[in-house]
Order: structure tokens, then sequence, then C-alpha cells
């Protein structure tokens, strides 16, 4: 019995001296000394500003390289111009364009200037005189269909009564010149120094106002009647004059077949040329489909004339021209700012 009390009073008495070390060693003591701050490094200076360091050679300097060179961008192609695609596999076409020096006025057209012989054999020119006219949409169809362009000479007048004519005829590509402004022929003995060079600028400007674009620099006379005194002017103001060498006669015809056989039977002729015909012509619209079907059929090609730079219009008859129309000349405005579909 003594023997059990003694081994349990033993083993309580090891329990507290156990309990009593550890409480000892891991509890903190208050007199134990501070932890030692460390005191920090000197820091280095900074590297030296690009402007202090000294010049680097004219080779780059590696600083690290890839294990495998990266690939270098592909080259980005230039834009091109869209080019519109003909969808009549056997159209006339355009053979060549030619771009005209307007510089002193140079004349084309043999029956009246015959300086500049550029067309080659079976080669035409496509001009049209008096438009825009709600028959000049015909017109402009059946050049689309076969892919070919002209030169149109507008009178100042009907541009004011068509503008949105005139503006198809410049969306599809054509070249726009002038035909003076009331189709007046200049070599009137009625008609003053300062008449003449009236109508020869309105209808420039009436063109400029219609379009909303200077207008080739392209004239040619009403009734091909010139004066000395106008060829002089136009040749001061750079513009180039136009004559005929086929006319279609087609304000005469009696039909379309008629309009084609004039055309045709002096072109054979002749072999080649600036071709006349009027868009405000009803004959010369019905036959325009069969007539370049003809030229096609020919062997003949089409040259297009467009000029090198554009006509600078004079600001004191586009003034002129805004106050007898009592309208603007050039809509400040884009339409879509103006007018806009709310329901369709």
């Amino acid at each position: 019995m003594r023997n059990a009390l003694g081994l349990m009073l033993a083993s309580v008495v090891t329990a507290v001296l156990i309990t009593g070390v550890w409480f000892w060693t891991s509890s903190p003591r208050a007199d134990a000394a501070p932890p030692q701050t460390v005191a920090a490094r000197k820091a280095e200076p900074l590297p030296a500003p690009a402007a202090a360091r000294p010049a680097l050679k004219d080779d780059v300097e590696i600083t690290a390289s890839l294990s495998k060179p990266a690939p270098a961008p592909a080259p980005v192609p230039a834009a091109q111009p869209a080019k519109s695609a003909c969808a009549n596999p056997d159209a006339l076409g355009v053979s060549r364009t030619v771009v005209i020096d307007t510089t002193g006025g140079p004349g084309f057209g043999f029956l009246q200037y015959k300086q500049f012989d550029f067309l080659t054999d079976k080669e035409v020119v496509l001009t049209f005189d008096d438009g825009p006219w709600p028959t000049t949409p015909a017109v402009l169809k059946a050049l689309a269909e076969e892919c070919t362009k002209a030169l149109f000479f507008p009178v100042g007048k009907h541009t004011t009564y068509h503008p949105e004519i005139l503006k198809q005829v410049a969306a599809a590509g054509h070249t726009i010149g002038s035909h003076t402004w009331s189709h007046a022929h200049l070599d009137s003995k009625k008609l003053t120094e300062a008449q003449v060079r009236e109508e020869i600028e309105k209808g420039f400007s009436a063109v400029k106002m219609a379009l909303g674009a200077a207008p080739a620099p392209f004239f040619r006379f009403p009734g091909l009647a010139h004066t000395q005194g106008a060829l002089g002017y136009l040749a001061s103001r750079n513009i180039s004059m136009f004559s005929v060498d086929v006319d279609s006669n087609d304000f005469k015809s009696s039909g379309p077949d008629q309009v084609i056989q004039n055309v045709m039977t002096k072109l054979d002729k002749q072999g080649k040329g600036v071709i006349l015909m009027h868009d405000l012509q009803k004959h010369t619209a019905l036959a325009l489909p069969t007539l370049l079907r003809r030229l096609k059929a020919g062997g003949y090609k089409v040259v297009q004339m467009k000029a090198k730079e554009q006509l600078e219009t004079l600001p004191e008859y586009d003034a002129m021209l805004v106050k007898d129309q009592k309208v603007p000349a050039v809509a400040s405005r884009p339409i879509s700012s103006v007018v806009q579909t709310v329901s369709q």
C-alpha cells in the first residue's frame, strides 16, 4: 500500500517539474534583450541618364537575343484604285486613255484643228453635245453595257435643269467639258466680247455648280462656230478646243438607222476620228447600242480623253451664276445630314 502511494506521489511531482520547466523556457522574458537593428546597406547610385552616357557606336548594341529570330511582318501592299469589272466579255471597252496638257488651248478634230493627229488607224473618240437631258441616261446605259467611255459637252442651262443627270455622267467615269451657257453661236455679230466670255465662263461655272467639282478644260463651240477672238481667249485660259472628224448629223436624222449609217459610212471612209453625237437626241439614244456593236465588229477601238488638270473657274462668273439661279453654288452640308429616311 505504501509503495503504491509513493509511486503516485513521485509521478505527480515529476509532472509538476516538467510543466514548470516548459513554462519557464517558452514564455517571453521581460529582461530579454531587444532585437538588434541591422543597418541598411548604402544605396548604390542609379545609372546615369542617357544624355550623360557616352555615345554609342554606329552599330546597334544587342542586349538580348532570341533563340530564333521573329519573322518580319509581311509588307502591306499599296492601295490600288478599284477597277470596275466589265460584265460583258465581248465589250467594246476602252483601248487606251490619253491625258491632255491643255496649256495654250490645243485643238482636236481635223475638220477645224489639224495640229495634233494622235489617233492611230481604227481609233475613235466618242463625244456627246447638248445634255444633260432626260435621254442622257439611256446613252449612259448603252455605254455602260459596252464598258466604254465618252466625252460630254453639256450646255450650262441644261445642267441647271438636270444636275442629277450630269452627276450620273460623272459617276460613270466619263469626261465632262462645256458647250457654252446657252448654246449661243459665238460668231454672232450681236455678241460683244464680254458676252462671248460670259457664255464660255458661265457654261463652265454651271458644270461646276451641278457637280460640286471642277470640269475638264475641254470646250466645243455650238455649231462649231468659232472666232479668232474666242480662240485666243480659250488659249489664254488653257482650255482645249474640240471640233469633229465624223459628224453623225443625228439632229436631222429620220431615225436610229440613219444615225448608224451616217457614222459608219463616214468612219469607214476616214478610218478613225472624233465622232460627234448629241445625247439629247432620242434617235441617238436608240441607235447607240447597235452603233457600239457595229464599231466593235468593224475593229474600231475607243480612246478616252482626260485632262491633265481640271479647270479653275473664275469667281466672278461663279457668283454671277449663283445670283442668277438664286441657289447656293455647292451644298455646304452632305445630303445625308439634311435628308434622312426614317421608315421604308
